[in-house]
């Protein structure tokens, strides 16, 4: 009996050895598919003139480079994100991903690019009026926030009290500008890249976040080979500092 489970148990790992991944798959086509919302700067943002920009676009035209392939771009929304991953539709996702365990329970992340939590971007007149979540969770408090994201959640979570509003994230900070809404939760790094964009809007303690969060690389769930090969790629671009370069040309030192 030992010989014909032995045979099965080395049969059982060739096969998961042998199983198809996205990285062969990839490697074959010489097409990588990215999903991106192209509405979230300093990550992921549409020109006008039908290209990308931004660091996880510059990351994505990297990893295709490595693999000797071209791009494919699905363009998609927060709200859709997670429907067209699971539907196949791209190989990876970027954007400035928001680490999350709803989304870890139908994905892969790949290992975290860094540490950016939630803060609230306020006209700089209102820097001081909304320090705190207790002061933004209040009913006159008009909270905006892009549909489907990790944003919209800690709103309906934590902002209950206030009013929330939802806008796309293109002309969401014009909103603010123009006084139509009091406060956007968001990630740090948009925080301070809007700040920078848009005068008149401040971000709020961006060093002392709400919520503590991650960025990754959003991947298929169970293909560990492609898992695999996107960390050891996305390590290698941290230590030769190709990634702090990118990222150097959006975001200043904060």
């Amino acid at each position: 009996m030992k010989a014909p489970l032995a045979f099965c148990l080395l049969a059982s790992l060739t096969s998961y050895a042998l199983a198809d991944s996205r990285l062969d798959d990839v490697l074959q086509r010489g097409t990588l598919t990215v999903c991106t919302t192209g509405d979230y700067k300093p990550y992921s943002a549409l020109r006008a003139d039908g290209r990308y920009e931004g660091i996880d676009i510059a990351m994505a035209e990297s990893l295709a480079k490595s693999l000797n392939a071209k791009i494919h771009w699905v363009p998609t929304t927060w709200k859709s994100l997670m429907p067209d991953f699971l539907a196949q539709r791209c190989d990876i996702a970027v954007g400035g991903i928001s680490v999350s365990l709803e989304r870890q329970k139908k994905a892969f992340f790949s290992q975290p690019l860094g540490v950016d939590g939630k803060i609230p971007l306020v006209r700089c007149a209102d820097v001081q009026r909304y320090q705190s979540v207790e002061q933004i969770n209040q009913p006159q408090v008009r909270v905006i926030e892009p549909a489907g994201g990790t944003n919209e959640v800690f709103a309906r979570a934590h902002l209950g009290q206030a009013q929330i509003r939802l806008h796309d994230n293109v002309t969401i900070f014009d909103e603010l500008l123009a006084g139509k809404a009091d406060v956007m939760i968001t990630d740090a790094s948009e925080a301070r890249y809007q700040q920078k964009q848009k005068p008149g809007l401040c971000a709020v303690n961006p060093e002392r976040q709400m919520q503590y969060s991650e960025k990754a690389f959003l991947l298929p769930r169970d293909d560990v080979a492609w898992k695999s090969y996107v960390d050891q790629w996305l390590h290698l671009s941290v230590a030769t500092g190709e990634y702090e370069g990118i990222v150097s040309q959006w975001l200043a030192a904060p």
